[in-house]
């Protein structure tokens, strides 16, 4: 069983233990590429799995602040690792939004139990990124069958249920939530990604899933209202971005003060004093400290429409993230990629695997693209238009 977390400070702290645990096996699991399956184990049984879980049902429920804070923190430490339950969230998120009591009802034990839920959405080969072909035919006797082939689908290889977004046969979208040992699931471990190694996002094929009705939400529905679905999803991406930039500035920190030397014509006796790399320091201490601020800034704009959902405050909660994603994103590929700037030529050494911060940055970056979401800032701001309802802002 899971420990029961119970308040927004219980979660932090917690979060802050795994981080550090985790942090100092994280050089080594990236090189190795050793999937986290002991620390992810961990994760479960923290309860922090299961914080968004409603207080009627036992969860801490806790905001998007905390939850952004969360991630963060996680991702300070180990990219990847963060990156794996940023998927389970969004699809907590579903639950809450389209469950029926009964299905609520049960996921919520099962999360509590500190079960958890990967992803299969995204296609290859496809139109776009929103181009979903895998089907969910309904079947004689009420249940439904489900078939298709997902990629990048993070998470799966270490889930218990792997949420799967499908087309009906009313072509509308729908979650099926399956058993990640189903008969007709298979996950293949086929990522090769240069960044974000252990987060095992491969392959999920499905070959007539035989799926309960009562494992099925109705996912469309999510998005003819106002929604906060795409909001709460880009909002833990900009966390991880946010906590990308905030581990490499602490690993260039680290390497400035204890390994680098001064350079001869600074005229002091560490790297640590020269006026030149402490405006660097400055700079980039500037860009995780407004990357931090944004991303709260946005968190609490979330909260704000959790509790009054109107269209404004869902509108309001889409800017606030996308202007924390995009920030985020540049400080992360910026200061980890600096760290080599300040370090010095020994910070290149493939043994010290200090390049994974940028690595992480770069691969995590390419999710959306920054530019569309400077699009929806712009036709906001200038004419007054609302972004649209999508899971991507």
């Amino acid at each position: 069983m899971a420990e029961i977390i119970r308040d927004d400070a219980q979660a932090l702290k917690k979060a802050a233990e795994l981080a550090a645990e985790f942090r100092a096996g994280a050089p080594r699991r990236d090189a190795e590429r050793l999937l986290p399956r002991a620390e992810l184990d961990k994760l479960s049984a923290s309860g922090l799995l299961a914080v968004t879980v409603p207080a009627d049902h036992g969860g801490a429920d806790v905001g998007a602040v905390t939850l952004a804070r969360l991630f963060r923190l996680l991702a300070s430490a180990d990219a990847s690792l963060a990156q794996i339950p940023q998927s389970h969230f969004a699809y907590v998120s579903v639950i809450r939004r389209q469950g029926t009591p009964e299905q609520q009802a049960f996921f919520y034990r099962e999360l509590l139990a500190g079960k958890r839920l990967g992803n299969a959405q995204s296609e290859a080969g496809t139109r776009h990124v929103q181009d979903i072909r895998t089907r969910l035919e309904p079947a004689a006797d009420g249940s439904f069958l489900l078939t298709g082939v997902k990629h990048y689908a993070t998470g799966a290889l270490f889930a218990d249920w792997i949420p799967v977004l499908a087309l009906g046969a009313d072509e509308k979208l729908y979650v099926a939530y399956v058993p990640a040992g189903a008969p007709g699931v298979t996950v293949v471990d086929d990522w090769d990604g240069m960044g974000q190694r252990t987060t095992a996002s491969g392959t999920v094929r499905l070959e007539g899933v035989r799926v309960p009705a009562d494992r099925v939400f109705a996912h469309h529905l999510t998005f003819e209202g106002p929604q906060l679905h795409g909001a709460v999803a880009q909002l833990l991406h900009a966390a991880i971005d946010a906590g990308i930039a905030a581990g490499a500035l602490a690993e260039a920190v680290d390497f400035v003060r204890t390994k680098s030397r001064p350079w001869f014509e600074s005229g002091y006796g560490t790297a640590a004093e020269d006026p030149l790399l402490i405006q660097r320091f400055g700079e980039l201490d500037l860009r995780v400290r407004a990357a931090d601020a944004l991303l709260d800034t946005a968190a609490r704009a979330v909260d704000t429409a959790q509790a009054t959902l109107t269209d404004e405050t869902a509108a309001e909660a889409s800017l606030a993230v996308a202007a924390a994603k995009v920030y985020a994103a540049g400080a992360a590929v910026e200061v980890a990629g600096a760290l080599f700037e300040v370090a010095g030529t020994r910070s290149a050494l493939d043994s010290l695997n200090l390049h994974r911060h940028w690595r992480d940055a770069r691969t995590h970056t390419l999710h959306d693209p920054p530019r569309w979401k400077i699009q929806h800032l712009g036709r906001h701001v200038l004419n007054g238009i609302r972004p649209p309802r999508h899971g991507l802002l």
